[in-house]
């Protein structure tokens, strides 16, 4: 079994995510006592949500990449970045390490067309709804038309990710809200919805909503499994 590298904490509801359905999915494929193996590091959210408020992602790209090398210092064989907005800064993570990252965005695209699907509505904070980084490589490297909520409603988005689930507050009124934006989404012609927050699975699930839903969480997750075995 190959080493699995989680850099985390962004936030740790999350991660928290990560680590179960990586173990569950070790344990599923193996029986027993099966468990995975990880390294993890965990850095500390406050700081660099300031960082992001502030728009200083050069500073975001220097904590990350040292973080990144602890955990390939730490002996694992691949890294996975447990959140969607930081792949932002995946690109100088790739270059300032020796294994393989797992993008959260290819893993999630090679899903959705294995499922024979073009067209998604995107969930997120508002850099992954708004930015060309996610959108983009989802278009120009998977053929997936994207399309997200109008500014209001993904300020709405925005703000439930910041100021609940990162705080690990989950509310019926939220939940109403997000699936009120993913009926828009459908309405509007997104034939699924990216989960694309790695909280927002904290909030919603395929049992709330006959829209087909991609939860980023579990899809990368599964690929760290797959890549490990």
């Amino acid at each position: 079994m190959k080493t699995i590298g989680l850099l985390g904490g962004m936030s740790w509801e999350s991660t928290i995510g990560y680590y179960r359905a990586i173990n569950q999915g070790v344990k599923e494929a193996l029986g027993g006592l099966h468990s995975a193996s990880i390294v993890l590091v965990s850095v500390d959210f406050q700081p660099l949500e300031e960082l992001q408020r502030a728009g200083d992602w050069e500073q975001i790209t220097n904590r990350l990449v040292a973080a990144a090398r602890q955990v390939e210092h730490g002996g694992a064989n691949m890294l996975l970045i447990c959140t969607n907005t930081m792949h932002k800064v995946a690109p100088a993570i790739e270059d300032a390490i020796r294994i393989p990252l797992l993008h959260i965005a290819d893993a999630t695209a090679e899903v959705i067309n294995a499922a024979g699907i073009s067209r998604v509505g995107l969930l997120g904070t508002a850099f992954t709804m708004e930015q060309d980084f996610y959108k983009g490589r989802l278009q120009e490297k998977f053929a997936i038309e994207v399309i997200v909520p109008e500014q209001s409603d993904r300020e709405l988005v925005h703000g439930v990710i910041y100021q609940e689930l990162c705080l690990g507050r989950v509310t019926d009124q939220s939940r109403r809200e997000y699936l009120r934006i993913i009926d828009q989404l459908a309405r509007d012609g997104a034939q699924a919805v990216i989960l694309g927050c790695t909280e927002i699975g904290l909030l919603i699930s395929q049992q709330d909503t006959s829209v087909k839903l991609f939860d980023t969480t579990a899809i990368h997750a599964r690929k760290a499994v797959e890549n490990a075995l």
